[in-house]
């Protein structure tokens, strides 16, 4: 049995795709006999220590986001709550999520320090020329030179996460996401209107995402086919564009805007369309196209980032991402998903995407690390040198008081007067009628 500490600053009651694959692995790593704590900052109405599904245990700590739902990097601040929980929580080894998470990697940072294993997984991409990635890429770069495994969710994710970091690729591992199928499973009978191609798109309504991609889209579909009807979700920065479009060229006949999407009903949205249409500008793994063809749907998706490696070719019209090609690739998926077979396409989804598969995977890079030695401090000094002369030395300098401060710590509180917790996912497992069987739903917007 392994302890394992998940954190990252994204986790419910905010959802999304790093959220879920967070919840997900814990559950399945609970399945599988180990013991697995969440660790985020607070959330409004949620501090302190709370049980999920399972038992899995969620510690919200103190910290206030200070942009979205991201906590400032401080780097000593959250050094004694963090060394109180590894220590009583007795943990081998801590996974953080996500690039832009600062918490998680502080926590990173303070476990080399005290002596525990480390992975990172990343979910996003990004790119090398624009000020934000220059420093996202900079402090990951550190936060990752003394890392023990990377895992990455596409191929070019990893292969972007390995010249971003600098890392070698042979200690990057591709895991890449899954769906809960029993969740998106297919109904035809609820396609609405009738006697139409209902064309679905739900996304966070964010440049990224394509929404310029979409409005274009969407009027050249619509004038060349009246039989289209577009079913809409989500909410964001460039819902407004998305609205005056359908305003001045009076689509509203053939569209329809639904706003912010409750999670657990995005599946009763997708049951209605024939075709999924994604128009990301860059993607590491879209999890969304897979629950779409779980839910049956024929999916048109431009082809940018790791997009490519998530379906095969029969389930999905790959696109360059400009108007012409994408409205291409919908006309040639009209006749296509008249005809489609949904069950069919459900069944293979499940055999390919599973949190179980995830969970096994990435318990064999847990297995893998704990046989290694830790690193020497002068080796941990060399690598932060290899960060430059003046950056590195600046590195440096954080290490020293980092270890300067975990030492006072040790002074006064030795690790030996902590109290250690029990593992409270076997009791809960074992007696859920005393504690309540607590079921998981999705009630954040998307």
């Amino acid at each position: 049995m392994v302890n394992i500490c998940l954190i990252c600053d994204f986790f419910y009651p905010c959802l999304g795709g790093v959220e879920m694959h967070i919840f997900q692995l814990g559950l399945c790593l609970i399945e599988r006999g180990h013991k697995v704590i969440v660790i985020t900052h607070r959330y409004q109405g949620r501090s302190g220590v709370r049980y999920m599904t399972n038992g899995l245990k969620v510690y919200y700590c103190p910290f206030i986001p200070a942009i979205q739902t991201v906590v400032l990097f401080t780097y000593v601040g959250t050094l004694p709550i963090f060394r109180q929980i590894l220590l009583r929580e007795e943990i081998h080894v801590v996974h953080s999520h996500a690039a832009t998470s600062y918490l998680g990697g502080e926590l990173l940072l303070h476990a080399k320090s005290m002596g525990f294993k480390t992975v990172f997984t990343d979910h996003s991409l990004f790119a090398f020329n624009d000020a934000s990635s220059f420093h996202v890429n900079k402090i990951l770069k550190y936060i990752l030179c003394e890392i023990d495994h990377s895992i990455s969710v596409s191929h070019v994710s990893k292969e972007n996460l390995s010249m971003r970091a600098s890392l070698d690729p042979r200690n990057i591992s591709v895991i890449p996401n899954a769906v809960d199928c029993s969740r998106f499973t297919p109904n035809p009978q609820k396609r609405y209107p009738l006697n139409t191609i209902n064309i679905v798109v739900i996304c966070r309504m964010t440049f990224r995402k394509g929404v310029d991609l979409l409005v274009d889209v969407l009027q050249i579909i619509c004038k060349q086919h009246p039989e289209v009807y577009f079913i809409i979700g989500g909410d964001g920065p460039k819902k407004r564009i998305l609205e005056e479009t359908i305003q001045r060229y009076n689509l509203q006949n053939q569209t329809e805007l639904l706003g912010s999407v409750p999670g657990h009903q995005v599946k009763d949205v997708l049951n209605r369309g024939h075709i999924f249409l994604n128009t990301s500008l860059t993607e590491a793994f879209c999890i969304a196209i897979v629950e779409a063809a779980s839910c049956g749907l024929c999916v048109v998706s431009t082809n940018v980032g790791g997009i490519s490696e998530v379906l095969p070719k029969n389930m999905v019209l790959y696109a360059d991402p400009n108007p012409e090609d994408i409205c291409q690739k919908i006309v040639q998926a009209i006749p296509i998903a008249k005809n489609f077979q949904v069950y069919q396409q459900h069944e293979l989804i499940k055999k390919m995407y599973s949190w179980e598969q995830v969970a096994e995977r990435t318990e064999k890079v847990y297995y893998k690390i704990l046989q290694t030695q830790n690193q020497t401090i002068l080796k941990r000094f060399k690598d932060c040198y290899s960060n430059g002369q003046i950056y590195g030395l600046y590195l440096m300098i954080l290490l020293i008081l980092d270890l300067i401060f975990l030492r006072i710590l040790d002074f006064l509180q030795p690790h030996q007067t902590i109290q250690k917790s029990g593992i409270f996912n076997k009791i809960y497992k074992n007696q859920k009628e005393k504690f309540g069987d607590h079921q998981f739903k999705a009630q954040q917007q998307i």
